[in-house]
C-alpha cells in the first residue's frame, strides 16, 4: 500500500465537485449540507466554499469553527470503488471581495447571479488538520 500525498490528494478532491460539510449546531446537534467546491481545492490541505451570510453554516461556523467534510469519487477504474475522503478541520469565514475573486469560477453564477457582488456573500475555507482516504485497497491518513 502506498500512502499518498497531500499534493496527489488536493488533486483528486479537486475532481470531485461536492462534498458534505458538517457542522455543530447551536444545541450540540451535527448539520450537514452539500456544497460545491468547484475544483478549489489547494494543495496545503485547504478547501474553499462559497455561501450567503444569513445561512445556518455560518451562524454554526461562528460558534463552533471545527467541521467535517466528506466526499465521494465517481466509480473507480475496473470495477473498483470510488475514493472516499473524510476531514477534520477548522473554518474561517472570509468577506473580502479579493479573496471572492481569487476563488471564484462562472459555474457559481448559478448559485450568486450577481458575482462576487452578490449581497451577502461569504467565502467558507476550511483548513483540514487531518484528512483520512480510502482508495480501494489503499487508505491512509494525513495530517496537515
Amino acid at each position: 500500500m502506498q500512502e499518498m500525498t497531500l499534493q496527489e490528494l488536493a488533486r483528486r478532491m479537486s475532481e470531485i465537485d461536492f462534498a458534505m460539510l458538517s457542522t455543530r449546531t447551536e444545541g450540540g446537534a451535527m448539520a450537514s449540507r452539500p456544497m460545491s467546491n468547484n475544483g478549489d481545492v489547494d494543495y496545503e490541505g485547504n478547501s474553499f466554499f462559497f455561501s450567503f451570510e444569513s445561512a445556518r453554516t455560518v451562524s454554526d461556523i461562528r460558534n463552533d469553527a471545527n467541521v467535517g467534510l466528506t466526499l465521494t469519487g465517481a466509480k473507480g477504474l475496473l470495477g473498483r470503488p470510488p475514493i472516499f475522503i473524510a476531514i477534520e478541520g477548522t473554518a474561517e469565514l472570509i468577506m473580502d471581495k479579493s479573496a471572492f475573486a481569487a476563488h471564484w469560477n462562472k459555474d457559481l453564477d448559478y448559485w450568486f447571479s450577481e458575482g462576487i457582488d452578490t449581497p451577502g456573500i461569504v467565502l467558507i475555507k476550511v483548513r483540514a488538520d487531518r484528512i483520512h482516504y480510502w482508495d480501494g485497497n489503499d487508505g491512509g491518513e494525513i495530517a496537515v
